[in-house]
């Protein structure tokens, strides 16, 4: 006798796996899941699941769309694989993928053509990021001698990117204008730019209000991933800069200079040197002004004007 709750088998049953499904519909789902990985690895380990994700997954329609944690190679992990994924990505047109090849190149691999082309790739797309990157390279003349500095072209570039928002360059922009670098002074218009980047800086920087309190929760200083790319290539003592040579102080930036003093240096300590004004006003507020002037410098400083003082005009009075 038949038990009347006993579900009846089925004689033939048919069994659905991804080998059913289309492959538009496949690597549909895979571009949006290179778009939303948090890590390479964790792109690459659905990837390794099977032959035919191993093949979909590396096509270019899947790979133009890899988005910016999935292309966070790491320095410790950097291997000719990563490198080939990184080339794969360019070739299928991904422009973060040329921002970070690019600065690795540039920086890290010692070919600064290929490095700049392939940020020069990114920025006619208008990747704020590879066009901040380009003007950090002409204001220093990186790559090349002292003479190949041209201050008018990383103005240009710099405007660009703080057009397109980016903090960093809102930054370097408002103080190139009120110092009268590369761009005729306008000591109000630097002002409000700095106003700004300061501004989307905090938004960008505090998590929430305490509660019961209308004050802020401390900052959190957020490195983007090729900038830790740089920092660690540096710093694990995996390559070992050229005699002369020194970092950006900036612990958020990672660039390292091309050329014997390349980079702008504290002139009233003379023991730490900046890739850009940015990286110098920035420092200079999270820690170095904790390390740096005087106290005769702070009082002459405080006539200046009421309120903090940003490191470029401390630096100005103590040149006086």
């Amino acid at each position: 006798m038949t038990h009347l709750n006993k579900k009846p088998k089925l004689e033939n049953p048919k069994v659905n796996n991804i080998d059913d499904l289309p492959d538009d519909l496949v690597i549909s789902i895979l571009r949006k899941l290179s778009s939303s990985a948090s890590s390479p690895a964790d792109f690459l380990t659905v990837l390794i699941t099977c032959k035919r994700l191993n093949r979909l997954g590396f096509h270019p329609l899947v790979l133009s769309r890899a988005g910016t944690q999935t292309l966070a190679v790491t320095a410790e992990k950097w291997s000719d694989s990563a490198h080939r994924f990184l080339k794969l990505c360019v070739n299928a047109g991904n422009i973060d993928a040329c921002y970070v090849l690019g600065m690795i190149r540039f920086y890290c691999l010692e070919n600064p053509v290929s490095g700049a082309s392939l940020m020069a790739r990114a920025a006619i797309k208008s990747h704020a990021p590879a066009l901040y990157s380009l003007s950090v390279i002409q204001f220093n003349g990186s790559g090349g001698n002292k003479s190949d500095k041209n201050l008018r072209a990383g103005v240009a570039l710099c405007a660009r990117s703080a057009y397109l928002g980016h903090v960093d360059a809102l930054r370097e922009l408002g103080h190139c204008l009120q110092d009268g670098y590369g761009v005729p002074r306008d000591v109000a218009e630097g002002r409000r730019l700095l106003i700004q980047a300061n501004a989307r800086e905090l938004a960008g920087s505090y998590l929430s209000l305490k509660s019961g309190d209308e004050t802020l929760t401390e900052p959190v200083q957020e490195i983007r991933p090729v900038n830790r790319f740089l920092k660690d290539w540096f710093g694990s003592g995996r390559v070992v800069l050229a005699e002369g040579l020194r970092m950006c102080s900036h612990g958020g930036c990672g660039r390292p200079e091309t050329r014997s003093h390349e980079f702008r240096r504290c002139s009233v300590c003379g023991k730490v040197n900046y890739c850009s004004r940015g990286c110098q006003a920035l420092d200079w507020r999270v820690k170095h002004k904790m390390e740096c002037a005087p106290l005769d410098l702070w009082v002459a400083a405080a006539e200046i004007g009421e309120g903090d003082v940003d490191a470029v005009e401390v630096e100005n009075h103590a040149a006086r």
